[in-house]
């Protein structure tokens, strides 16, 4: 068993599942990858059972009987994780808008540089986004920007989905508690680990927008964003710890 785990959750992602998993079984650091599969109705699931025949102690997947948002699917790869005492959880999406190349960056920036987050940021240095329309790359960066308005939170891209985390954030974390399960679940897990006084740090990337499948995004997961997090502000977690 490697010292990190990637966790990719997925529905419908036949199209790019194998090339996934194959870049980043490629990188130059070993990681063990979960496929977090919500029940595809394309197959996706038996494509990763036939490539765990060529990695057996590597691949491992986790197939949920419903579909009922990314952020549950990824707390149930991370109590999984937390389970087989993995040092390091990354959490990456199936469709190549995540680069698998940049995995080895998020680890190293905690590992090395002692971070207890890494944050694989889109607008850290300017904005890194390919192949998305004018409308949504705005929609993004002022979401962002909307979200650090709100929270407080000191980071550039508060919504991304391309996260290293050191096993101690997500056990601090109580995960059963985390309320949201859509666009606004990543933001939550920030907040928290914020709020904490746990060390986060950014990592800049390039956000290409899938080519192949279907995009997840809709309109009630954007809403869930814009009101949740109001509500999120002013929970009464403690104010972030001084270091």
């Amino acid at each position: 068993m490697q010292d990190t785990l990637v966790i990719i959750p997925t529905f419908n992602e036949k199209e790019n599942i194998e090339r996934i998993i194959r870049a980043t079984f490629s990188q130059t650091k070993s990681f063990d990858i979960l496929i977090v599969d919500d029940s595809s109705p394309d197959g996706t699931a038996d494509i990763v059972r036939k490539l765990q025949e060529e990695h057996p102690k590597s691949l491992y997947l986790e197939s949920r009987k419903t579909k009922d948002g990314l952020g549950r699917a990824y707390i149930h790869g991370f109590k999984w994780a937390i389970k087989r005492k993995y040092d390091y959880i990354i959490e990456m999406d199936a469709d190549f808008s995540h680069n698998p190349k940049d995995l080895v960056r998020l680890y190293e920036k905690c590992v090395k540089e002692g971070a207890d987050v890494s944050i694989g940021s889109r607008y850290s240095n300017g904005v890194n986004v390919v192949n998305w329309p004018m409308k949504r790359v705005l929609l993004s960066y002022f979401a962002s920007k909307y979200v650090r308005f709100i929270t407080g939170m000191p980071f550039n891209d508060t919504t991304a989905g391309f996260v290293c985390y050191n096993r101690k954030v997500l056990e601090t974390i109580q995960l059963d508690k985390i309320k949201f399960v859509g666009y606004a679940f990543q933001i939550e897990m920030k907040f928290k680990a914020w709020k904490h006084g746990f060390n986060v740090q950014e990592v800049s990337v390039i956000f290409t927008d899938r080519t192949l499948g279907e995009s997840k995004m809709s309109k009630t997961i954007i809403t869930e964003a814009i009101f949740g997090i109001i509500k999120m502000r002013f929970s009464g977690l403690p104010k972030p710890a001084k270091k």
